[in-house]
């Protein structure tokens, strides 16, 4: 699966939703950032979790303590710099894990575009469809499912939704995904707390389907509705 959208409309917070939710459900969810640093995705899992915005947390260390421990799963967060690293360097990681008796449920990068291909290529699309292949070679082999956020083009950041051709700089993610979904947010949105998810690829079902998102990046919040649900409603009256 992946995750696209222009920066700074919340795609790592999705990431961690989505992890936080498979947590949530008993999960072992191994998270790669090569953005954010490990501390500063941790905190953003506590917000999910309590409710609390990340600057706050420090403060209420008891609360958040109570709330996490109840959660059935685990979260492993691992930081490497941008440009860094290849998927081989993931999956030693992962293996590492394996041999730990640590196997993750469920594999976050945020984001895959910060990567390098196993093999140099020069021109920077065809790496970028490279490193995506290679992520899906490693999720088959592994038998564990696989999130890598993309990032879209800069021009997105003002369209109501965003289509597959504003992928950046290469369609290969595309063609290598099982399922694409891409989030928009225009500023009226972030205001409001709403977004638009679009359903750009599935292979399991349904695509071409825009729903709408109730989304608070603050208080870490993001729920996606169906479009006919009293709450889906709601939503698209706001936007």
């Amino acid at each position: 699966g992946g995750i696209a959208a222009p920066s700074g409309i919340g795609k790592s917070w999705a990431l961690a939703t989505i992890g936080a939710n498979a947590a949530r459900a008993g999960k072992r969810v191994a998270h790669y950032t090569l953005e954010l640093n490990e501390n500063y995705v941790g905190l953003r899992y506590d917000t999910i979790y309590t409710g609390i915005e990340p600057g706050k947390i420090p403060d209420n260390p008891e609360l958040v303590r109570t709330q996490v421990q109840e959660i059935p799963g685990d979260i492993i967060i691992k930081y490497y710099p941008a440009r860094s690293i290849t998927v081989h360097t993931i999956h030693a990681h992962i293996e590492n894990l394996i041999a730990n008796k640590l196997k993750p449920d469920i594999i976050l990068i945020d984001y895959a575009d910060l990567m390098r291909s196993v093999d140099r290529i020069d021109a920077r699309y065809q790496e970028l469809g490279a490193i995506y292949e290679e992520i899906r070679g490693m999720s088959g082999e592994l038998k564990v499912p696989c999130w890598p956020a993309s990032q879209t083009q800069r021009s997105s950041i003002h369209d109501e939704v965003i289509q597959a051709d504003k992928i950046s700089e290469s369609y290969n993610k595309i063609m290598t995904a099982d399922v694409v979904i891409s989030l928009s947010r225009k500023l009226e949105d972030k205001a409001n707390n709403t977004g638009r998810a679009h359903i750009m690829k599935n292979r399991f079902g349904s695509d071409g389907i825009t729903l709408p998102v109730y989304m608070n990046t603050s208080l870490g919040k993001i729920e996606i509705y169906e479009e006919n649900s009293s709450k889906g409603i709601l939503l698209k009256k706001q936007m």
